[in-house]
């Protein structure tokens, strides 16, 4: 199948790992984008957008890129900090009081934005709770006590992070994190990108797949992803009612062009995420945080308020191949974004056509 769409003098090599990819069936699906000085100059589409291979991909096509969708819970939690009604070093129970007990009391945003509150899975008590039912899987958070102490550890908060923010944002800020997405941030930010597909927006959403059905019980993240049951079911990923539903940590839908963008404006003094949280808050999201062992990634990396960054890069990726970033070293903001639920090795390699490099790595 032919790869679709262009790239400009420079980035031929891009085209030809793309399209290699796809005539070798490791890519059955997926979109790639690089923008450079405020415009685009890759947009490649390959494969299909459905599973029945009727619905070429195209770029407009919308995916769900699983924890790349975290740094826009981030965001969302820094717009209630630039308000004034959150503070990223102030105890949660502050705003949610229900939530400082069983070794909670001192959690701070910070904490849960670095993922290091000590809640990197959901808890034992929230094992029959449906994938969808949001106040009981936050509640099961309440009640749970930390895994570790708050602050002293590190590992992504796999599946959680998008219920904690999302608790605290209705406790002290009186929102929700799928309404400050879309009356703040999506319309700030210019993106195509949504917590909760509208229905008019539906029939551009692709449908995941597995490259292989053994792939979620192999994952080095197993262990964090069980509970509640079906996250990694492609069956429930691909339905209306996910689709439709808001689960911070993993179900933005969006397309490669949009993160991209998004990427490339993402450090700018005169970009859009700076003038929509301020010059300190900007500062804050884009510092090195913390540096550590991450249990989930099972290497040591460095995060800031909600991306992975190193000398190299700022980035975020997804568990299934989807990732985007920022080029520290070529100032550009590439994305790929796949259906095929498999390793990151297709976004590495167009990585290294760029001259990028995406095994992650700590800062020091």
């Amino acid at each position: 199948m032919k790869v679709e769409g262009f790239v400009t003098d420079g980035y031929e090599a891009v085209r030809e790992v793309f399209q290699k990819l796809v005539d070798e069936g490791r890519e059955t699906g997926a979109g790639v984008s690089v923008w450079k000085d405020g415009r685009e100059v890759v947009r490649l589409d390959g494969g299909w957008a459905d599973a029945g291979r009727s619905r070429p991909w195209e770029a407009s096509t919308l995916v769900q890129p699983y924890s790349l969708s975290k740094a826009f819970v981030t965001i969302a939690a820094l717009v209630a900090v630039r308000d004034g009604a959150l503070a990223l070093d102030e105890p949660v129970a502050t705003y949610w009081p229900a939530y400082g007990a069983n070794g909670k009391e001192a959690t701070t945003l910070r904490h849960v934005l670095t993922h290091r509150a000590g809640q990197p899975r959901f808890p034992a008590t929230a094992a029959g709770l449906d994938l969808l039912d949001d106040a009981g899987l936050r509640e099961s958070l309440v009640g749970a006590a930390p895994e570790y102490v708050p602050g002293t550890s590190l590992g992504e908060h796999a599946l959680t992070y998008g219920h904690l923010v999302d608790g605290i944002l209705r406790a002290g800020a009186g929102t929700t994190l799928g309404e400050v997405h879309a009356e703040v941030v999506r319309p700030a930010l210019g993106l195509d990108a949504w917590f909760g597909v509208p229905d008019g927006e539906l029939d551009r959403v692709a449908d995941l797949e597995y490259a292989d059905p053994a792939w979620p019980r192999l994952l080095h993240a197993a262990p964090w992803l069980q509970i509640p049951d079906g996250t990694l079911d492609v069956g429930r990923a691909n339905s209306r009612a996910w689709r439709q539903s808001v689960f911070g940590a993993v179900n933005l839908h969006t397309t490669a062009t949009a993160m991209a963008r998004f990427f490339s404006e993402l450090t700018g003094a005169d970009g859009r995420v700076r003038a929509l949280l301020g010059p300190h808050l900007h500062a804050e999201l884009l510092a090195s945080q913390v540096t550590d062992f991450d249990e989930v990634f099972g290497t040591r990396l460095t995060w800031t308020l909600g991306f992975v960054r190193d000398r190299g890069k700022i980035a975020k990726g997804g568990i299934g191949g989807s990732a985007a970033w920022w080029s520290l070293r070529h100032h550009h903001g590439c994305a790929y974004l796949t259906r095929r639920l498999d390793d990151h090795s297709r976004a590495a390699e167009i990585a290294a056509a760029l001259g990028d490099d995406l095994a992650v790595v700590g800062e020091d």
